[in-house]
């Protein structure tokens, strides 16, 4: 996930750098669109819609080409559902992280019977490195570019990212630059030409770092639900006998307040309809 919040962290923060590159304008005005325009979107490693006056530039992340259902007809899917509410040219990309061999990372187009949709498709290990050493907000997709030697090219990444003089632009940059770099380079490569501390400071680590905290805290809380429901349930069976499983399944789908009333509540139950009509009322 962290490969997906860092593309489109890069995307929708540097719309216009991502507009120049891939479709070779200079746009005046960009507006990143939110996906919730699109009901249920297939999960996707990073979509990033960017509207330019009558065009929208449809970008899709991949770290590697393998997709259910296939990238392909994701796009096609996408594109349709964009066309029916703006009505307009719809540029769409795939780019492609990490380097493989697999026949579908040269895939640009979707064909069944009479329907044949068709896209661009980036193979960053085959795009040359220049013009992404050129522009700041291209440098952490730098690192996966084409090069005779790839130690070399991260270690121009990193001289570039310290000629940045804004160190806001500096940190996110760089954090970037070692979660990207990481798809191809060793770790203990990667820190020691990007500073960590500077990676620390950013955006990107600090968003990573709550997404993880929270990620943390709903499984402590997922495992202490289920730990609550045994000694009920082992509570129940002591004092009812056998609790039937439709039974047991009614218990472990209450929430976690609903099982602390419940906890109380057994204190009362004589029978196995006392628990009964405690859970209907409990639904109500």
């Amino acid at each position: 996930m962290a490969y997906d919040n860092t593309c489109k962290y890069l995307a929708e923060t540097y719309a216009p750098n991502f507009v120049r590159w891939l479709l070779g304008i200079n746009p005046t005005n960009v507006e990143v669109i939110k996906t919730e325009i699109i009901p249920e979107p297939i999960r996707s490693d990073a979509l990033i819609l960017l509207q330019i006056d009558q065009k929208i530039l449809h970008l899709e992340f991949q770290t590697l080409p393998y997709s259910d259902p296939p990238i392909s007809y994701r796009m096609l899917k996408y594109w349709t559902l964009l066309y029916g509410k703006y009505w307009c040219d719809i540029d769409q990309v795939v780019i492609l992280l990490k380097e493989t061999d697999s026949e579908l990372a040269s895939q640009d187009k979707f064909e069944r019977q009479n329907t044949r949709h068709s896209y661009r498709v980036i193979r960053l290990w085959e795009e040359e490195s220049a013009p992404f050493l050129a522009d700041n907000a291209l440098l952490p997709l730098a690192t996966l570019t084409r090069s005779e030697s790839p130690t070399a090219l991260l270690s121009q990444v990193a001289d570039r990212i310290g000629r940045i003089e804004e160190p806001n632009q500096q940190r996110n940059i760089s954090a970037a630059a070692e979660i990207l770099g990481g798809l191809r380079f060793d770790k203990n490569l990667i820190r020691q030409l990007l500073r960590e501390e500077m990676m620390q400071e950013s955006v990107i680590y600090q968003d990573i770092l709550q997404k993880g905290e929270q990620r943390g805290e709903q499984r402590g809380l997922q495992k202490g639900k289920v730990t609550i429901i045994k000694v009920i349930i082992r509570f129940l069976t002591r004092s009812l006998g056998n609790i039937p499983e439709e039974i047991e399944a009614e218990i472990q789908s209450l929430s976690i307040s609903q099982l602390d009333e419940l906890a109380d509540a057994q204190l009362d139950f004589n029978s196995l309809d006392d628990l009964i009509n405690w859970l209907s009322e409990s639904q109500n």
